[in-house]
């Protein structure tokens, strides 16, 4: 699908508030509720929409341990290990990444004793060489909306 600028407006605007009617925002944009309905299917068949959440506050809700951990894994088994670790619940991002390590993983915690489990948990996954776990001190920004 090739997007134009109101597309990016919808997406935008969805970003911020994904809970407005198409004819809220039909209405901010100034075009028809038909129309915008239409843009918004569009968007959601072409996989560029791929669903509607919230955004929490992580530490609210008794997270306050982000870790960030690199994987080093033996050769050939990095997919088969990166999409088992992207099945753990307290698990919000699974990267390959170029460098020494094959892959980072970000995770939320809410105490040390979690976060040890899980790092050993980890290391016994067969083909799992190495881990170096990172604990963020400060979050400055955590948003994944982009536009």
């Amino acid at each position: 699908m090739k997007m134009d600028d109101r597309d990016t407006k919808i997406l935008n605007h969805l970003l911020i508030d994904a809970r407005q009617s198409a004819r809220q925002l039909a209405h901010r944009l100034g075009v028809s509720t038909v129309t915008m309905i239409s843009r918004i299917k569009k968007l959601e068949e072409s996989k560029i929409i791929q669903g509607y959440s919230v955004r929490l506050d992580h530490e609210l809700l008794g997270y306050d341990i982000t870790v960030v951990i690199e994987i080093k894994t033996t050769k050939g088994k990095m997919l088969e290990i990166e999409n088992k670790i992207a099945k753990q619940d307290n698990v919000i991002a699974v990267y390959d990444i170029t460098g020494d390590a094959d892959t980072i993983v970000i995770a939320k915690f809410k105490d040390r004793k979690s976060v040890s489990s899980f790092v050993k948990k980890l290391l016994e996954i067969p083909n799992v060489e190495n881990t170096v776990t990172h604990i963020v001190l400060n979050t400055i920004k955590e948003d994944n909306r982009l536009l």
